[in-house]
């Protein structure tokens, strides 16, 4: 029978937001969704990976996305949001943790995403070695309101919870 006495669980938050500009391509959960414009950032600015990691991160009492990839070093310029994820993976499981489940709400009134929901689940679940049925992807807009309600930006939350097995 399985016995939860010798695991220990933990929960982290995420959560990151990025403008949209001209000239840039849009990057959602590593997959290239056709847009005209695209997030502004160091990196790819891939909203949804960047909340993945700072939720996995914050679980295991690893500060946050920030500390581990600083947008001061120019090594991570223009780089691919699903390395970050990679490197993230492997911080996690070196301390020892493994994934339970990870949920997560895009908020953007363009472009819709549901065409994407799948590819984007699957992408995920490969870079983490998870079961796409470990991973919920919403996505919703803000009604009109504020910078994301008025297509000026995305933002993303997502939740994850991790286990480590003594």
């Amino acid at each position: 029978m399985y016995s939860k006495k010798n695991m220990e669980e933990r929960i982290g938050i995420g959560y990151d937001i990025h403008r949209l500009v001209e000239g840039r391509k849009l990057f959602i959960g590593g997959e290239e969704i056709p847009y005209h414009k695209g997030l502004l950032g160091h990196s790819d600015a891939d909203v949804l990976l960047h909340a993945i990691c700072d939720a996995l991160l914050g679980a295991c009492g690893q500060g946050d996305i920030g500390e581990h990839f600083p947008d001061t070093d120019p090594k991570y310029r223009n780089i691919a949001s699903t390395k970050l994820l990679e490197d993230t993976c492997e911080i996690i499981k070196s301390k020892g943790f493994v994934i339970v489940n990870i949920d997560s709400v895009i908020i953007a009134e363009e472009p819709k995403l549901l065409p994407f929901r799948n590819k984007i689940i699957k992408k995920i679940s490969q870079i983490l070695k998870i079961n796409e049925e470990k991973i919920s992807l919403k996505a919703k807009t803000n009604e009109g309101l504020d910078a994301t309600g008025q297509g000026q930006a995305i933002a993303c939350y997502a939740v994850v919870l991790i286990e480590k097995r003594t």
